[in-house]
């Protein structure tokens, strides 16, 4: 199975970086991971909606020249579906058994995600209500992705 997770913006943070780090090695015992960040654009404070909208699209555009044609997409949205961590690894199990062994995780940047890329979204993911940075949802991700293959295997992790 192989997990390609697309993040707009790059971690400038030593210790969000090597969390990720930390994930990534562990998840190599269970996936292929690939990490991508694309190029975010400088939102001025107080743009207009129109500059947002703008951004927005170049951003989605740049994040969809990643994704392949038979890639399953989940957007992480404020507004998506929340599953539990076994919720998780139950479709993430259910996508491996039904043939879609590629899996492409979206993490948009500070203004969210383009209709263009939630629209080509298999799954509209939530991990809670709040509003997280980008760079932390990064890590929460590959945690949860590690949680569910731990879960997936039989093996102790989840509590």
């Amino acid at each position: 199975m192989r997990f390609t997770v697309i993040c707009v913006g790059k971690i400038k943070e030593k210790f969000f970086r090597e969390a990720v780090d930390e994930y990534s090695k562990r998840l190599s015992r269970y996936v292929t991971l690939n990490i991508i960040e694309v190029g975010d654009e400088m939102t001025p404070d107080g743009a207009s909606e129109g500059l947002r909208l703008s951004i927005l699209e170049k951003e989605g555009k740049r994040i969809l020249s990643k994704i392949g044609d038979n890639d399953s997409v989940v957007c992480l949205e404020i507004n998506g579906k929340k599953l539990s961590s076994e919720e998780l690894s139950g479709w993430i199990e259910g996508s491996a058994v039904s043939g879609r062994s590629n899996l492409c995780f979206i993490i948009g940047g500070s203004l969210g995600l383009h209709p263009m890329v939630t629209q080509r979204a298999d799954l509209h993911l939530s991990f809670s209500d709040m509003t997280f940075p980008h760079q932390l949802m990064r890590v929460v991700l590959l945690e949860q992705l590690y949680r569910a293959e731990k879960i997936i295997n039989h093996e102790p992790y989840h509590k």
